[in-house]
This record gives structure tokens, sequence and C-alpha cells, in this order.
């Protein structure tokens, strides 16, 4: 998943010139989600099918962002996880039930861990109508407000928590999973 692309006009690049990008990498079966960089991909020859440990997803995270930085001239943060991560997501979603709309309900896919205490400050600091669990690589949010005008829109992870991630909204994360 890459942030930040085609939204708001910021950082254009063709989802067909990205799949592209990814066959160059040697990456089988990519294919892609809506204009928002969502893509899906089976590994390279040689780095087997099943889970690969979090040092072989560093490595290819870098590859990709080094293969977009030089292809199309933008630095763009990547996640990734793997088919069973997505699975277990959508099964363990602790608001499962207790939203109306697929704009609702969010995931945060971040890079790294929550430490804590960030966690405790994402908590406290939550809007009127905003719930958030944090579980594995992942912040769950139930906004009943919607994404607009939520606590995430106010660069609350970005400055404050210095949290890298990306964004999903419900209908997403659960397209990927049958990618």
């Amino acid at each position: 998943m890459l942030r930040g692309i085609n939204v708001g006009g910021n950082t254009m690049i063709k989802m067909e010139e990205l799949r592209a990008m990814f066959e160059a990498l040697h990456f089988d079966n990519v294919v892609s989600y809506i204009n928002s960089g969502n893509i899906a991909f089976d590994l390279p020859p040689g780095l087997g099918r099943s889970k690969v440990s979090l040092q072989t997803e560093l490595a290819l995270i870098s590859e990709v962002e080094s293969a977009i930085q030089s292809q199309f001239g933008r630095p763009v943060q990547v996640v990734v996880r793997q088919q069973a991560e997505i699975d277990r997501i959508i099964a363990d979603n602790p608001f499962a039930g207790e939203f109306e709309s697929h704009k609702e309900m969010h995931v945060l896919f971040m890079k790294d861990h929550l430490p804590d205490e960030k966690r405790d400050q994402l908590l406290a600091s939550a809007l009127d109508g905003e719930r958030y669990a944090v579980t594995n690589r992942e912040i769950y949010c139930h906004l009943r407000q919607g994404f607009a005008d939520s606590l995430l829109t106010k660069g609350f992870l970005d400055k404050k928590l210095k949290v890298i991630y990306t964004a999903r909204n419900w209908r997403t994360v659960q397209k990927l999973s049958e990618l």
C-alpha cells in the first residue's frame, strides 16, 4: 500500500505505470485496486510463497520505495502486509457490527508497532464520536462523523506521534483481502 498516491491531486502516478514498475522488479501476478496505491502481488521467485520475515519485508519496502523515487521522481512511503495479515485484520476488527457504513470504519497500516505511550496518547486524544483500537501494526478507527473531521486529518499521527502509516477505509480493506 502506497501512501498519498493520487489523493487530492498530489503525487499523481498512473496505476498502469505502477503495475509495470512492480513487474519490472520481478513481482508476479501484480494487480491494483482503485487509483490510490493499492497493489497486490506475489513475491519474486526465490523468496518463497509463505510468510516472509520482517527483515525480508523491510527489504521489499526499501526496494519499492527506491524504485518509485527513481521512476516517478517522488518519495512515497510504502507499507506491506501479507495476505494472511489482511485476513487477520478483517477477522479481528474490534468494532465489527458496530458501524453502519464503510465510511465510518478505517484501518491505519503502520510500518512499525506503536509504542505503548503513543497508543495511550492517541486513545486519550480521541475526539467525540471517535474510537481507536491498536493491535499489532494496525490502528482500527471507528469514526462516526467520518474521516474528514477526525483527529487523523489534523496531522496528529504525523506531527505529534510521528507515525508512518497509510489509511484505508473498510471497503478497501475488504477488497484487499480479495485481490
